[in-house]
């Protein structure tokens, strides 16, 4: 699953024909509340900006100018779309790339936090920042966390003449507990390098986040032990996709992210289109009709797009079908109170497609879109094996929210279910068959059990 920022949002407000609107007023013009995620919208004058909004407080966040009918883009050329749906007073929202939609109610003015400024003390700082848990993050009572008493014992010890390196520090301390990939602390980019000076994020103990040096590593080792008899070795995707034809008539699909694709800040649609090249190579006419098996490798995946593992989905079958349902925290003062669950389906691709048996390589370092898509593949029809170690466990899209001080908070708000209602955050998928993962022995003695597992399953 990608990471979204405040720029990366796509607004499609959809449905039933809008009423009219005047040339000088659109009618999606004024302010909209989101369900969940605790956000207003405004719209005026050619200008969409976003408010970031707890019981406590209202940020400004990013704005987006009007460039077309209906479009509006961000400073980073994130394009927004924006239609009424149904009626002049409700909407939804889709982000750019994204697999799902919020939905938006148009409200009368902006909250009155966000008329005036907030205050940018430590005090105002660790208020906002526990706040947005509070009325956001879903898994304090699944990883048994009492919130309230975090704020009770770190709050006391912070003052106005509290640094921001201590501040950090506290904040670092409060979300250390939650092993949540998906929540990280992240400081002023004091140098203008487009990176934080300082972040604190973790993975779930006994995992290892995935990262350049890993996935270089790990792919050196597949290509050199488990690629050294196969025929047609390809990278795609600027590396991220690797494919090879292996012995005995089966494929092998390695892929590092669902993104990151041309290179730079590319816009989903050039993302997509370097995606789809792949597979038309990967999965061509003449060889799916011949493919025996087909091994996927997601054990270093990084995450990105949700949509993008929905459209590879795609290609892997004949028949629509459920992949999963997203719901969003929907009550800042009740944590089990949702938004309606949206279901999202794997819609079978035009062109060639694969339906035969396949086998999901996974680990802890399997992580977001990684886990989606892997989620995604669950109820696959056709014969699908999940052979590894389970994931992650983190699947919901990232809110990214300032604080007065300068520093912004991450953290998730969704949970993607399974058509039984069930969520795998947390825990992570398992595996059907268990078997270790890039561990030190399995480097030290040249063995990857897994891949082995994999081509033995799909050979008998």
């Amino acid at each position: 699953m990608r990471i979204v920022t405040a720029t990366a949002v796509t607004l499609a407000l959809v449905g039933a024909a809008a009423p009219a609107a005047t040339a000088h007023q659109p009618a999606t013009d004024g302010i909209w509340r989101t369900d969940g995620y605790g956000t207003v919208l405004s719209i005026r004058n050619g200008t969409l900006r976003e408010y970031q909004t707890t019981a406590a407080s209202c940020i400004a966040g990013d704005t987006a100018q009007r460039t077309g009918p209906g479009a509006y883009t961000t400073p980073d050329g994130t394009v927004l779309t924006v239609r009424i749906r149904g009626d002049r007073d409700h909407a939804s929202v889709r982000l750019d790339g994204d697999v799902g939609e919020r939905n938006l109610r148009r409200i009368t003015e902006l909250p009155d936090a966000c008329t005036r400024s907030t205050p940018g003390g430590p005090l105002a700082s660790f208020d906002v920042f526990w706040q947005s848990f509070e009325e956001n993050y879903p898994f304090f009572a699944a990883k048994g966390i009492d919130w309230h008493a975090v704020r009770d014992r770190y709050r006391p010890t912070l003052h106005e003449g509290t640094t921001p390196d201590e501040l950090f520090a506290v904040f670092s301390k409060m979300v250390e507990p939650l092993h949540d990939a998906h929540v990280a602390v992240r400081d002023l980019d004091g140098d203008g390098d487009g990176e934080p000076d300082r972040s604190f994020a973790q993975v779930r103990p006994g995992t290892v986040q995935p990262d350049g040096k890993l996935d270089a590593r790990v792919k050196k080792f597949v290509v050199e032990r488990d690629l050294k008899d196969a025929r047609n070795l390809q990278d795609f995707a600027a590396g991220r996709i690797t494919y090879a034809d292996l012995p005995g008539g089966q494929g092998y699909l390695r892929i590092s992210g669902f993104g990151g694709y041309v290179g730079g800040k590319a816009p989903y649609a050039a993302e997509l289109a370097e995606l789809d090249r792949a597979l038309d190579t990967v999965l061509g006419q003449e060889r799916t009709r011949h493919l025996k098996g087909l091994v996927i490798d997601l054990r270093i995946n990084g995450g990105g797009s949700d949509a993008m593992g929905l459209h590879i989905a795609g290609r892997l079958t004949d028949t629509p079908y459920l992949a999963y349902s997203k719901r969003a925290r929907n009550d800042p003062a009740d944590p089990t109170r949702h938004t309606r669950p949206q279901p999202l389906y794997v819609t079978p691709a035009q062109g060639p497609r694969y339906t035969g048996p396949v086998a999901v390589l996974t680990g802890g370092s399997t992580v977001s879109a990684g886990e989606t898509f892997t989620q995604a593949l669950m109820d696959r029809p056709g014969r699908t094996v999940r052979i590894g170690q389970p994931t992650q466990g983190v699947f919901s899209d990232v809110m990214v929210r300032k604080l007065p001080n300068g520093m912004s908070v991450w953290l998730p708000n969704e949970e993607l279910l399974t058509r039984s209602g069930r969520t795998y955050d947390g825990t992570g998928i398992p595996p059907h068959l268990t078997e270790p993962v890039f561990t030190p022995e399995e480097f030290d003695q040249n063995r990857d059990s897994a891949f082995d597992r994999a081509v033995k399953v799909l050979r008998d």
